[in-house]
Formats: structure tokens, C-alpha cells, sequence
């Protein structure tokens, strides 16, 4: 009993020990005392602190108080990916997805390799990674790994949408769109217009103008029009000017009666937070 004890003692001190060390680093990290984070952390990496290896690799990836080293910056992200450590598994992803040629003045010292990116991004996009994800939707729907695969990037698009990933949002319900499956983009993209996504409100209010996949109302048009032309949009975003754009154009079409309804829709849908409306 008493061995047993001693050995939890031992843990929870070490535990506690490895938990101070690695927030000494990340309090010097966020001071941009990077020498000391990297003093405080290299440790640990060594020891096999998944974070921690993650953290020196996005050192070295990155040149903070090191000489960027992308074999350093590999070596690190493999460690931790292994543990299962998903951030690195979708670096390591985005490392083979861009190659060499990576950013301008950016290589990331592997070889281009779309079938690697996807071994790694599934690894991460498999605990939820949002950004992983997306890659994984982007790489097949453009066919990166053979012919276009519809139904992965379907799944993974909404999976990334679900999570309130907005370029998958959008590129969800283009799919469908861009086939002339109109019913279908209007369904994706209800959802996301009731979750406050400006861009789906605008291509909402562009779905009744031009009765795709609903019947057209113009009435209902202004009035997503309108409800995106004034959100609180988050970014750089023309979504706004757009939907003015719109609304305004509808509004010559209109009688004054209809832009009122379509006004009062407005303001009812935006205090039911997007729901039920139109």
C-alpha cells in the first residue's frame, strides 16, 4: 500500500512539475522571451511531451529564437503527431499539401505529396481538427488524389461547416449549385443563414431574387438582403456592399408596400435570431 502510494505521489509531483515548466515557457512564449521558452520546453520535448515538441517545431518552423529549420520543424511535428497530437498531424498535412513550393519566400523543404497530405490531414480531421477538415474537402473535390470525389468532399465539408467553418460553408452548397441541384443548396445552406453566416443570407436573399431552388419572392429577397447588409461582419468581407447592391435593386422593382413587409420580416427574423424566417 505504501508503495502504491509513494508511486502517486511521485506522479502527481511530476506531473505538477511538467506542468509549471511548460507554462514557464509559454508565459516567456507570450512575452516574446523566446530563448527562455525554448530552454523551458526543449526539455520536455525531449522527454516526450507531445505540446512541447509541437511547440518547438512551430519554433523552428517559424524562427522564433532559433534559425527556421524545416527538418527540425518535421522531426518535432512527427513526434507529437504520433502521440496524436492533432494540430501537428494537420501541419505535417499542410506541409505535404504545399511542397516546396509553400508560400512566396515559404518552401517547406518536402516534396509536394497530395496523397501524404491526405494521410495526415484524415488523421487530425478524425478528432475534429476544423482546418483539417477543409483541406481534406479542398484536396478532393479538386481531384489532388485522382479523379473528383464528390462524396468525400461532400463529408468533409460539412463536417468543417458544421463546425462554423465559413469557406466550407460556401463551398458546400457550391457544389450543388454549380451542378444546378438548387433544392439541395438551398437546403445546405439554411442552416448556416439561421446561424447568423452573412454570406449565407446574402446568397439566400440571391436564391428567392432569382428563384433557385425556391419559388421566387422578392419580398423574402429584400428582406436577406437587407438582414446581411447590416450584420456585424467579422473580417474583410464585400458581402455587405453586395447585399445593399441587391436589396437596392429589388427595392426598384418593388412597391412601397412590399419593401415595408419585406422591411418588418426583417426586423422580426433578426429578433427570432435568424430563425424561421421566409
Amino acid at each position: 500500500m505504501k508503495n502504491i502510494l509513494y508511486t502517486i505521489i511521485l506522479s502527481f509531483l511530476f506531473s505538477s512539475s511538467v506542468f509549471a515548466d511548460f507554462q514557464a515557457g509559454m508565459d516567456a512564449y507570450l512575452a516574446d522571451d523566446n530563448a527562455t521558452a525554448y530552454k523551458e520546453w526543449k526539455p520536455l520535448a525531449e522527454q516526450g511531451h507531445a505540446e512541447a515538441q509541437y511547440r518547438i517545431g512551430r519554433m523552428y518552423e517559424n524562427g522564433d529564437g532559433v534559425t527556421q529549420d524545416y527538418n527540425e520543424v518535421m522531426k518535432w511535428f512527427r513526434l507529437a503527431a504520433a502521440q496524436g497530437h492533432a494540430e501537428a498531424q494537420y501541419r505535417i498535412g499542410r506541409m505535404y499539401s504545399r511542397g516546396d513550393t509553400g508560400y512566396i519566400h515559404e518552401p517547406f523543404g518536402v516534396t509536394q505529396d497530395f496523397k501524404e497530405a491526405v494521410k495526415w490531414y484524415r488523421l487530425a480531421a478524425e478528432q475534429g481538427h476544423v482546418g483539417a477538415q477543409y483541406s481534406l474537402g479542398l484536396i478532393y473535390d479538386a481531384g489532388k488524389v485522382g479523379l473528383p470525389q464528390n462524396s468525400e468532399a461532400v463529408k468533409w465539408y460539412r463536417l468543417a461547416a458544421e463546425q462554423g467553418h465559413e469557406e466550407a460553408q460556401h463551398n458546400l452548397v457550391l457544389m450543388y449549385a454549380l451542378k444546378g441541384d438548387y433544392a439541395t443548396a438551398y437546403k445546405e445552406l439554411k442552416p448556416f443563414a439561421e446561424q447568423g453566416n452573412e454570406e449565407a443570407q446574402y446568397n439566400l436573399g440571391l436564391m428567392y431574387a432569382r428563384g433557385e431552388g425556391v419559388i421566387e419572392d422578392d419580398v423574402i429577397a429584400h428582406m436577406w438582403f437587407n438582414i446581411a447588409a447590416n450584420c456585424v461582419c467579422k473580417g474583410v468581407t464585400n458581402v455587405v456592399e453586395n447585399a445593399k447592391k441587391g436589396r437596392d435593386a429589388l427595392a426598384q422593382k418593388m412597391t412601397p408596400e412590399q419593401i415595408t413587409k419585406a422591411q418588418k420580416l426583417a426586423d422580426e427574423c433578426i429578433k427570432k435570431d435568424y430563425k424561421d424566417c421566409g
